[in-house]
């Protein structure tokens, strides 16, 4: 599964460049005073067709916020989202009805996310209808082959949410994001709000949809344990920045940031015989970032160049793996299950 989406001469379906969002806090109504929140501060990620990239980390890390703009429902301060050739941001950028043709969401709560005055079938007909697509037998035909698609029947279409389990809904909400035929599917913490018994069955449609309809991904989560089982590459991000990115088994085998490496230690693992790794502290302040290396205060291996030199680059290695940290060389040096574990 994950080696199948990495053939060489894959294009780019998705192409982000220095991806900000600021956003003003407090102050006077003319700015006097303001605070800017950088939510996302120089982001650049690739997605290649038929991939499934991860994007992980903690809670207000920008995870969301990058996918936001993605949709084109956030204006980002600053850079390019090149999305299947067309401008997703910027004076070219095209209208939203096109680009909701080329990427879509599949939201965390299935519960919050419907309409529960609709049913089934006006919660799919009417992205239809509003995409021009009219004649009653091509949305018959759509809506029962999407229902099949994601193991719903066809005569469920007139039933409400409220008649449907968590699972089912997640399903319809699949069904949804997947009903205008889009390229590329951002899914946002898909199934962290279901049953542990039902999360393995989604987990499973998502990829059997991929391969299927030659779908792209973006997971969300900050589940390692759903990105690693999902995933072809993984992008890690911490305080709105990109801290690593590389293929699944150079990220879960072979991190070489040290942020990464305390997110991997935290997957529950029953074999494990010492304690786990902590990290020191809580995410810092937004509004307030530290000086250097936005993870220095957490890191066990920062040093004094870490706190007080500029932030460093993210610095891409011969085989695509790429890392942003001053002492990347050294940790990478350091065996991961003796860093893993104390």
């Amino acid at each position: 599964m994950h080696e199948a989406a990495m053939r060489p001469g894959d294009d780019v379906i998705l192409s982000v460049q220095d991806l900000a969002v600021h956003f003003p806090i407090g102050g006077s109504l003319l700015g006097h005073g303001q605070r800017l929140l950088r939510a996302v501060d120089g982001v650049d990620l690739e997605l290649k067709r038929g991939e499934c990239l991860g994007l992980v980390g903690e809670s207000g890390c920008g995870k969301s916020t990058v996918a936001l703009s993605l949709l084109g429902l956030l204006t980002p301060t600053r850079g390019r989202i090149v999305m299947d050739g067309q401008p997703v941001s910027g004076k070219q950028s095209g209208d939203r009805k096109a680009l909701a043709r080329i990427v879509q969401m599949v939201f965390q709560d299935p519960y919050a996310s419907l309409n529960p005055r609709q049913t089934v079938r006006r919660t799919l007909e009417d992205p239809l209808r509003l995409h021009g697509v009219t004649a009653r037998s091509e949305i018959e035909g759509r809506l029962e082959a999407m229902l099949k698609h994601v193991g719903l029947r066809p005569e469920q279409a007139g039933r409400y949410p409220h008649e449907f389990s968590g699972g089912q809904r997640q399903r319809i909400g699949i069904a949804r994001a997947l009903i205008l035929n889009p390229k590329i599917v951002i899914c946002d913490e898909p199934v962290s709000a279901l049953d542990v018994s039902i999360r393995a069955q989604i987990i499973n449609l998502l990829l059997e949809l991929k391969e299927t309809l030659g779908l792209s991904y973006i997971m969300i989560s900050h589940d390692l344990g759903v990105v690693e089982h999902m995933s072809d590459r993984v992008a890690v991000m911490y305080l709105g920045r990109i801290v690593e990115t590389g293929g699944w088994r150079e990220i879960f085998e072979r991190p070489a940031h040290p942020y990464t490496r305390t997110l991997i230690a935290a997957i529950p693992d029953p074999l494990r015989r010492a304690p786990l790794a902590t990290t020191k502290g809580e995410l810092p302040n937004p509004l307030n970032p530290p000086d250097g290396c936005a993870f220095a205060p957490r890191c066990r291996h920062a040093e004094a160049v870490c706190q007080r030199a500029p932030v460093p680059s993210l610095e891409t290695r011969p085989d695509g793996h790429a890392v942003r940290c001053w002492r990347a060389d050294d940790i990478a040096g350091e065996a991961f299950a003796d860093a893993a574990l104390t």
